[in-house]
């Protein structure tokens, strides 16, 4: 094959990798389907510009300004089309040319070694390419989630790829054809040393989410007490009234008495049924057995009912249930909460919150409530926040399901927000 088509199809299929870990690491904007399309569109374009220039023989001028003509564009065409703007998407791009640089050193050393074996330097870079594929996937899920999680920093993390990618390229470039051997150990101990930043910042990544995650439990237990000591209060508050009721009942007891004496049968019928509505009134609404979750609802439905919204609950939970209570009770109180606060931006006419629960044959719950304005979703399905500090719920939930392997699901139809988790 014309050593310049050979070059050709080499970056071609290296591309065609990397498109693939670029749409691994990237989280691209609403609608994902669109955006993501706009994306292949565009760097398909800057791909194949460049092939066609290698094949028509300016190998020489790629290598030297591939940054400008390949790089440079494509990044910029991601960083358009993907919902985290600034340096976190160069931080995935740049991670996904790192593997590409790797792989291209293993080629090119491969085919240093053994001159003789046509097409060697292709295969061991697809080889590469596909052995690394399962290695960046396992890191882009710690990334993706950083990525929501960490607000700053990002510059200074993209420094550890693209700088590498860099000296690697201008390794190859202007060392490797004349020393091979020296250029790869520089090469490789560029690798390493790369590689063992991804290893720290790997084990920063992990400890942001461990420290996130201490966040959800102090959360949680703040949650459970203020939960327990507002039902505790209104156990308290109805027991009081039940006590002075219960001091009461003796003069009740005499005017009924009296009535009856005087013959006035539905007069006493009328006063002892109003004295029994007074009590029904005042006796406490359990919602389940488990108590932390029935303080939960009384908490979250009280607060709904005091701001006029109307709450229609359906719950079947069992004594024993799949999951710790403590982890459903903050996956109710993260769905309660965004209800009620799209409820609020409601008129009064329009707020309702619906829970509907049960137990078998699986735990499944829904919570619905009507919403204003249009509601947009990522990759993931979970919903998009516009507002800085919201949203935290949604992912604290889709956590809860990946956790215990479940489904959920978010949808917005008919003026209607839900949410399905089946367990």
């Amino acid at each position: 094959m014309n050593q310049d088509l050979y070059e050709a199809l080499t970056l071609a299929v290296t591309q065609v990798f990397l498109g693939i870990y670029v749409i691994l690491l990237v989280e691209f904007r609403q609608p994902v389907r669109t955006w993501r399309l706009c994306w292949l569109a565009l760097a398909g374009g800057i791909v194949a510009a460049n092939v066609v220039w290698v094949a028509l023989g300016h190998f020489d001028f790629y290598s030297r300004f591939g940054v400008l003509t390949l790089v440079t564009p494509y990044t910029i065409a991601t960083v358009w089309c993907s919902r985290y703007r600034g340096f976190r998407t160069v931080f995935s791009v740049a991670n996904g040319a790192y593997v590409g640089c790797i792989c291209g050193v293993n080629g090119y050393v491969a085919q240093a070694l053994m001159p003789d074996v046509p097409g060697l330097s292709l295969a061991v870079r697809v080889v590469s390419l596909i052995l690394l594929y399962f290695v960046l996937k396992k890191f882009a899920r710690t990334c993706r989630k950083m990525l929501c999680q960490l607000d700053y920093g990002w510059m200074i993390l993209s420094l550890i790829p693209v700088t590498t990618s860099l000296l690697m390229l201008y390794t190859n470039y202007v060392y490797f054809r004349q020393e091979p051997m020296p250029a790869a150990i520089v090469l490789y101990g560029l690798i390493v040393v790369c590689a063992c930043s991804y290893y720290l910042m790997y084990l920063f990544f992990e400890r942001v989410q461990k420290e996130d995650e201490a966040r959800r439990n102090a959360q949680l237990s703040a949650l459970q007490l203020s939960a327990l000591q507002s039902r505790m209060e209104a156990v308290q508050t109805v027991e009081d009234a039940i006590r002075i009721e219960r001091h009461d009942l003796r003069h009740r007891f005499r005017a009924i008495a009296e009535l009856v004496s005087q013959g006035k049968a539905q007069e006493a019928l009328a006063f002892i049924g109003a004295a029994q509505t007074q009590l029904e009134e005042r006796k406490p609404v359990h919602w389940c057995r488990p108590p932390v979750l029935d303080a939960v609802f009384s908490a979250y439905f009280g607060q709904a009912q005091r701001r006029g919204i109307r709450v229609d609950a359906h719950i079947a939970l069992a004594d024993k249930l799949p999951v710790e209570e403590a982890e459903l009770a903050i996956v109710f109180s993260n769905a309660l909460e965004n209800a009620i606060h799209a409820c609020m931006r409601l008129p009064e006419a329009q707020r309702e919150i619906r829970c509907k629960i049960i137990s078998y044959p699986n735990l499944m719950f829904e919570f619905s409530n009507p919403y204003a304005g249009t509601v947009r979703f990522d990759a993931s399905g979970l919903p998009v926040s516009t507002r800085q500090g919201h949203g935290i719920g949604s992912h604290s939930i889709a956590a809860f399901c990946e956790k215990h392997g479940a489904s959920y699901q978010y949808t917005a139809e008919n003026g209607h927000f839900t949410l399905r988790v089946v367990l």
